[in-house]
């Protein structure tokens, strides 16, 4: 890593260039939360002249399809890439879009095993209500989760581990090669819920962007949270 160069910045530096050689266009700005085994990458300004032309036509399902394809493609470029770059050892990765905010965010999760007392919040944060909260959003989707662990990153970045969700026919579709169709149906289903759920209430802070991205293979899925900057008292 060049010197006077922090991770953060040579990870943003990288997402910027890999963004704009294969979509044609860069984002305005690349925010990177690093905290073990978890980095995500949160973008803004995000989107190509082509596909605002394609969005102008109501063809998102078409811009979401061509992203998560070439993001496939490339996952193992970036992988290796955070690893010379960075010496950062991703085991599994994950993305998502928000095409009315022009944003996107990549998860990176490294070997390792992620303690949720090492990612506590606040102390005023009702955890127990949040994750109830969560619970229930996805109860109306699919089913109560097995399992829901919360690791706060930072004071804006939250990540959501939702464990054992899928129902037997998303298991079914699964096997039958059609994931891309279920997380295009899924997405602005799950996020309209988790919206609906105001969890920013039992946060105390307004969340600005949700998003969604899963494992079918193993049957879990993270939510990530982008808050509102907080205020000063």
């Amino acid at each position: 890593m060049p010197v006077g160069k922090t991770i953060q910045q040579e990870v943003s530096g990288y997402i910027s260039t890999l963004l704009r050689d294969h979509f044609g266009k860069g984002p305005k700005s690349v925010y990177v939360t690093l905290k073990h085994p978890f980095i995500t990458i949160h973008f803004r300004g995000f989107i190509a002249p082509m596909e605002k032309v394609l969005l102008q036509r109501n063809e998102w399902k078409r811009v979401l399809e061509i992203r998560d394809l070439l993001v496939e493609k490339l996952k193992e470029d970036v992988v290796e890439e955070l690893q010379k770059l960075a010496d950062l050892n991703i085991e599994e990765f994950y993305a998502d879009w928000n095409l009315k905010h022009e944003s996107g965010l990549f998860i990176g999760v490294m070997k390792g095993r992620a303690e949720e007392k090492d990612f506590e919040g606040p102390p005023s944060i009702d955890k127990k209500a949040f994750e109830q909260r969560v619970r229930d959003a996805t109860e109306k989707a699919q089913k109560v989760p097995g399992r829901v662990d919360t690791y706060w990153l930072s004071e804006r970045m939250i990540l959501v581990k939702r464990t054992d969700i899928l129902v037997g026919i998303e298991k079914a579709l699964i096997k039958e090669g059609y994931s891309e169709v279920l997380k295009l149906a899924k997405r602005p289903m799950e996020r309209s819920l988790l919206e609906a759920a105001d969890l920013g209430e039992t946060l105390h802070r307004n969340i600005v962007e949700i998003f969604l991205d899963w494992d079918f293979i193993n049957d879990f899925g993270y939510v990530g949270l982008i808050l509102e900057p907080q205020k000063d008292s």
